[in-house]
């Protein structure tokens, strides 16, 4: 009998690892998922950034060529 309850808890131990491994694994998961769209979120922004970097560009050189034909 206590041979049986040796295995049966021994069983359980390796059953509980192996849920706490799975558990360890589905998180690793999620955190390398999270990373991905951390970064694809970051080369949106940066595309966005550039966009906006452009727009400011070309009203400074508008602007610059107005003052200079009202200064004329």
């Amino acid at each position: 009998m206590d041979q049986a309850q040796v295995i049966k808890r021994e069983r359980e131990d390796w059953t509980r690892l192996y849920h706490k491994t799975l558990k360890g694994i589905e998180t690793m998961i999620d955190i390398q998922r999270m990373a991905k769209n951390i970064k694809r979120l970051a080369e949106e922004t940066n595309t966005i950034l550039i966009e906006i970097e452009g727009t400011v560009l070309v009203t400074s050189i508008s602007n610059r060529v107005i003052n200079a034909t009202n200064i004329m």
